[in-house]
């Protein structure tokens, strides 16, 4: 009888080491849903597809295997006058995104966020170029093996062209409401026309960001470089007997500057390394 006991409190026991080792498994794996209502339908894909274009793209730089020189990234400045650009950025904004791809780019890049007050001071000497004040600042800690200076620049932000089009139905509406001499087809027929709105829109921006390379110790100018890429946002609208469609995309003003980003990184790694 013993034995029987003993048997079955080593099963039970064997049972619930199972139960709690693939409770812990499933516990480890969380699962998510997705919350959306409209999952699956063409609205939804639609969508999806146009946040898909304006994700996050991970460059392979060509000469990541070999290590850049160190390097710290100051705010550079924002030239445009353009009120919807200049209310979104801010030179740090700017420079976070380069330090993020110079550092995938194998840069050993010391952030900002280590420097403290620091930054102002640096900031001052390079954009001012004084050595003297430069010399002083990099003979502290980390700063000391400093090679480059970076910043980067915004000397374009502007919409360079719009374009509009669309069609009102309300016109042909009445005209066919007059035509058809107040049949109930006639009425019919404006009625449908009067419906239809529809309409299309086009906006091409154009925004240009240079990159300076400075010698840590002399503040001289090692190299620098300019891109400017074009982004279109567009919008289209139909409405007909109260059924309406509409869609918004584009690549936005944040990616367009991260991807203007990662092509100047891309010359410096290919170039300057």
């Amino acid at each position: 009888m013993s034995q029987r006991f003993n048997a079955f409190k080593v099963v039970a026991v064997s049972a619930l080491l199972v139960l709690c080792t693939v409770g812990g498994a499933v516990q480890a794996q969380p699962t998510f849903g997705n919350p959306s209502p409209t999952a699956g339908t063409s609205t939804s894909n639609s969508a999806n597809a146009a946040a898909d274009a304006a994700a996050y793209r991970e460059v392979e730089y060509s000469n990541k295997a070999r290590r850049g020189p160190a390097l710290i990234v100051i705010p550079g400045e924002i030239k445009s006058n353009n009120a919807n650009f200049t209310q979104r950025f801010l030179p740090n904004n700017i420079a976070d995104f380069a330090e993020l791809e110079l550092s995938n780019a194998n840069f050993p890049v010391l952030e900002r966020t280590n420097l403290g007050p620091l930054v102002n001071e640096i900031s001052l000497a390079y954009n001012l170029g004084d050595p003297a004040a430069a010399r002083k600042t990099m003979q502290m800690g980390k700063l000391k093996t400093t090679k480059w200076i970076v910043k980067f620049d915004i000397l374009k932000a502007e919409q360079i062209a719009e374009n509009k089009k669309g069609f009102d139905g309300r016109a042909v509406g009445g005209l066919l409401s007059i035509f058809g001499g107040g049949s109930m087809a006639g009425s019919a027929a404006s009625t449908v026309a009067g419906s239809v709105q529809t309409g299309d829109s086009t906006g091409v921006w154009l925004i240009g960001m240079r990159f300076k390379i400075m010698d840590a110790n002399t503040t001289e100018q090692v190299a620098q470089g300019y891109k400017d890429l074009k982004m279109e946002v567009g919008a289209t609208s139909t409405s007909v007997m109260g059924v309406s469609d509409s869609a918004k995309g584009g690549v936005g003003l944040d990616t367009m500057v991260q991807r203007l980003v990662q092509t100047l990184v891309w010359d410096i790694d290919a170039k300057y390394k």
